[in-house]
């Protein structure tokens, strides 16, 4: 039996553009551009990288709440990517996401307790008292108490509103949970108490998490290896010890190198990358990094690298040679 719950080949989501009265399609918006990854049953995958690169939308195609324009998502041996949404509910149990925000999240007409014996009726898990008992529990493990269950969102600190979050995600016994950026809207303080709560969580029920952020410094501490996301595509992929220790390419490296060190008396060589992020609607030619990566040459502006490498530890970029694409290499 496979050790890999999830699978995901070549991923594309694009957003059309869309232009005068016929509204008539005219490009598109490439925000994940042919990204593939696998996840082990009971491992955290980090997935980083700047605002705007796409990490959200590949959470967010992977569960199916936008459909992706191409690729396939293959859950626990089973291809999730077409299934009818009638077939998908009973997924839809095993796949969750906790979300940024946990206060757009939430409905603010609702008490905790009510949306979540909500959540266990409408998948057919508990009803009635049987409800209520499993709400307190789910309370209870994320840190909540009994009472919270009769007060409603606004009443909840941000990082009790989390919490909540979690309780919501946690509800349906899943086996996968994405967590997009859960603890960026938060105090740092309550952010190592939402991350010390998901890793004991993980303890407890062997869940496996997509966990994504553009927080380096969150992602080494909560990941066993960790995606690096530059303009929809993956530019590296690494065990975390690996990757923090001995990155490739040179996106990553900048990345790292903007990392605040604890330490005063140790400096740190800052990367500063020089102008904008492209539009992801208008990519550039060859290499997507190439018009701001400090080590560019020739072949970068012309020739698009593949991801490769050696072992697990995989690349884009063309200072290594495995990266070219074949039939160039060929040539």
């Amino acid at each position: 039996m496979s050790d890999v719950l999830l699978e995901v080949n070549g991923l594309k989501k694009y957003f059309p553009i869309k232009t005068g009265i016929f509204s008539k399609t005219v490009g598109h918006v490439k925000a994940v551009d042919d990204v593939s990854f696998k996840i082990k049953k009971g491992e955290t995958l980090g997935l980083v990288g700047e605002s705007g690169c796409g990490k959200t939308t590949v959470g967010r195609a992977i569960l199916r709440l936008i459909e992706p324009t191409g690729g396939e998502v293959i859950f626990d041996g089973k291809n999730i990517t077409n299934m009818p949404h009638k077939e998908l509910k009973e997924y839809r149990k095993q796949m969750q996401i906790i979300f940024q925000d946990p206060y757009s999240s939430l409905n603010p007409r609702i008490t905790v307790g009510g949306m979540l014996s909500e959540i266990l009726k409408f998948h057919e898990i508990a009803e009635g008292e049987a409800a209520e008992r499993r709400v307190e529990d789910l309370l209870e493990k994320v840190g909540l108490r009994k009472i919270h269950a009769r007060r409603y969102p606004h009443e909840f600190s941000g990082g009790q509103r989390q919490r909540i979050g979690v309780a919501r995600a946690l509800s349906v016994e899943p086996k996968f949970i994405v967590c997009d950026e859960p603890v960026s809207a938060l105090d740092v303080s309550i952010q190592s108490q939402i991350i010390n709560l998901l890793q004991d969580l993980q303890k407890e029920f062997g869940i496996t998490y997509l966990f994504i952020s553009h927080d380096l410094s969150v992602v080494e501490h909560i990941s066993n290896r960790v995606c690096v996301m530059y303009l929809g595509q993956l530019v590296e992929i690494a065990d975390r010890d690996e990757l923090y220790a001995n990155s490739r390419h040179p996106y990553t490296q900048a990345l790292l190198s903007a990392v605040p060190v604890p330490d005063p008396n140790k400096k740190s060589q800052r990367i500063i990358l020089t102008g904008d992020v492209p539009s992801p609607a208008n990519v550039p030619s060859g290499c997507y990094f190439h018009p701001r990566c400090p080590k560019v040459f020739s072949d970068c502006s012309t020739i698009r690298p593949e991801l490769a490498g050696a072992g697990e530890h995989v690349q884009r970029c063309l200072l290594y040679p495995e990266s070219y694409p074949k039939k160039s290499a060929a040539a």
